[in-house]
């Protein structure tokens, strides 16, 4: 497995970008379409990004519910992988479309809009991501291909329920300092507060992003976690800054300083703010199903998070994706033969927050 991660990254080097062939500038927001599913011509359709406005809807929406996972990109077969991800997915949200047909449930629960974050997305797994007839009825995706990553090899995509449409701002921030191309995908929706009943809309920005891996000198995932912050706070421009702002992904949090970077930089860590305990086994995130004999080297760890900063109360806070496996028995062998005990889809587990937007 250690020789699988060594070929991996030694083809992501061969694949970067080189400075000089990308529009973007590094720590600067580079706008990016997004996309949404048209029937008619059966085919993903790009959209610019359109300031939203407090315009009616009928499914008045004041909470969020936001899915995060990374999918292994090393492993192979992606595309069973990704299938066998999204449905599990699926089974996860289907709930916030579809409530219980009883009059208590489904008349008296706010309507909940659901975000879904992807980490080391592969390009099949885009095309993945849009063959799903769930995503295509009811989301907008930020990609269809990895014109907008650092990296020629892997990425991050996010799925945004559209009845959180239009989008105001689709944008990435390329990290400065990094070493594998790793960026903050940002998107803002309108979500009703409902400390007015849910009359009026406040824009909340959303960030996934998959901070720096391994232990570097100096460390880089403090400077790009700043960086984070700064937009979460703040507009490209002259516009007033969001309402409040969900950063989520894989953090690789596995050192020291880690622990300490939702603070130094004024945001709040969901498992925490729910009582949840550092070195404590039911916030690992890593390390249960990756291979024995990385668990046995690097132990398991929280490294993935969720953090948020302004006019949001934390409503629930957990982990998912625990023994998902791939069906296909060659599949599953060839797995297991890499050194995994189980032929899981990743090594990591995903993390869930749903938040209400308040004043």
């Amino acid at each position: 497995m250690l020789e699988l991660f060594k070929k991996a990254v030694q083809r992501n080097e061969e694949m970067r970008k080189p400075l000089s062939s990308v529009p973007w500038k590094p720590d600067e927001p580079y706008p990016q379409p997004y996309y949404i599913f048209d029937s008619t011509k059966q085919d993903w359709e790009p959209m610019q990004q359109t300031p939203i406005t407090s315009s009616e809807d009928t499914d008045p929406i004041t909470r969020l519910a936001l899915y995060s996972w990374n999918i292994d990109f090393m492993l192979p077969h992606a595309q069973p992988r990704m299938e066998a991800a999204l449905s599990h997915l699926e089974s996860l949200v289907r709930a916030h479309f579809d409530p219980p047909s009883s009059s208590s449930s489904s008349s008296s629960s706010p309507a909940t809009g659901v975000v879904i974050y992807l980490q080391e997305c592969v390009a099949s797994d885009l095309a993945t991501i849009g063959a799903a007839a769930w995503v295509r009825s009811r989301f907008a995706v930020t990609d269809r291909d990895g014109a907008h990553w650092g990296s020629g090899h892997y990425g991050t995509t996010t799925l945004v329920d559209r009845r959180l449409l239009p989008l105001g701002a689709c944008f990435r921030v390329h990290y400065a300092q990094t070493r594998m191309e790793r960026d903050a995908l940002f998107t803002d929706v309108l979500v009703r507060s409902s400390s007015d009943g849910g009359k009026e809309k406040r824009r909340v920005r959303l960030c996934n992003t998959h901070l720096e891996s391994l232990a570097t000198a100096p460390p880089l995932r403090p400077a790009q976690m700043r960086l984070v912050a700064s937009y979460l706070r703040a507009s490209p421009g002259t516009t007033p800054g969001p309402h409040a702002g969900l950063a989520a992904g894989d953090f690789n949090a596995i050192q020291d300083f880690d622990r300490a970077l939702h603070a130094d930089n004024g945001l709040r860590d969901a498992y925490l703010e729910q009582g949840g305990r550092e070195d404590a086994g039911e916030g690992y995130t890593w390390g249960q199903q990756a291979a024995t004999e990385l668990r046995r080297l690097y132990g398991c760890s929280r490294m993935d998070k969720v953090f948020y900063v302004g006019g949001v109360r934390l409503l629930r806070f957990g982990r998912f994706g625990e023994g998902v496996e791939i069906d296909d028995p060659a599949q599953r062998e060839e797995l297991v033969a890499l050194g995994l005990e189980r032929p899981w889809i990743t090594d990591h587990l995903g993390v869930v927050a749903e938040v209400e937007v308040v004043d």
